[in-house]
Parts: structure tokens; sequence; C-alpha cells
């Protein structure tokens, strides 16, 4: 099985968390907390202009730990974006991760925010798509393929 991106996020849903590049860095810290997640797009006039993950806020805070948190998030969020479409496999999410080392990715349709993927959807998935897989493989073998 090979799934895509929009069947991830049929599954998942669709939400996607946002900040305005002028939001602080404490603002955005608290919305990972509560919404319990790893990264927001940071979005302007509606325009994916950056991400910001957890990752960007431990490389810096190290830096400037004692002011970072009043800074707004576009002096530390990730510019150039990684984004990936609905039409895009699994492998394709794998891809994208692993050479740009990165957890998550913004769905981008027609230069629309869709979704976003992350790695642990990306192991999900492929979980799933081994486990039917698996269970093809054994229902051929004994005979009951096609049943």
């Amino acid at each position: 099985m090979d799934s895509t991106v929009r069947q991830i996020l049929k599954e998942k849903g669709s939400e996607v968390w946002s900040v305005a590049p002028t939001t602080t860095i404490f603002d955005t810290l608290h919305l990972l907390s509560d919404k319990d997640i790893g990264a927001v797009v940071v979005v302007d006039k509606g325009k994916l202009v950056g991400i910001f993950s957890e990752r960007d806020y431990v490389r810096q805070a190290e830096k400037d730990v004692s002011t970072i948190k009043y800074h707004p998030v576009s002096d530390y969020m990730t510019r150039e974006v990684v984004t990936i479409t609905p039409e895009e496999t699994v492998q394709d999410c794998m891809l994208y991760m692993t050479a740009h080392h990165i957890r998550h990715l913004p769905v981008v349709d027609d230069e629309k925010l869709v979704g976003i993927i992350t790695i642990g959807d990306v192991v999900k998935t492929v979980i799933s798509d081994q486990s039917q897989l698996l269970e093809e493989m054994e229902n051929f073998i004994s005979g009951r393929y096609g049943r």
C-alpha cells in the first residue's frame, strides 16, 4: 500500500494551529504546550511564511535564554518551509523529512494550507500499511486470498 497525504489527512483531520509573525515566542510556546503539538505554522495575511518548532526554540534559547520569550516568532522561525501536496505519498513524506531533517510537513494545495503531516503520522501510516500487506500475504499463502 502506498497511502497518500490526502488519505492521512482524511483520517487524522486537517486542523492546523498557526500564529502571526508578530506573536511572541512566549505565547507561541504556550500554544505548543496547550495543544500538545511540536510545531506551528506562521501565517501572514493568509500566506504561509514560516514554521516554528520546539527545535527552533531549543537552538536559539541557549544563546539568549533571558529575553528570547519576548521576541516575535518571526525572529526564530524557519523561513524556508518544506511543504508537500495532498497527492504525494507517505514515502515522499519520509524522503522530505529525512533529507531536510524535519518532523513537520505543512500540506499545501493550490497555495492554500490544508493540513500538516508529522513524523508520528508517517510512522502510524507505515505500520498500518505494513500490517495490511502482511495480512494479505498470510491470506494468500493460506489460500484465503480473494474469498
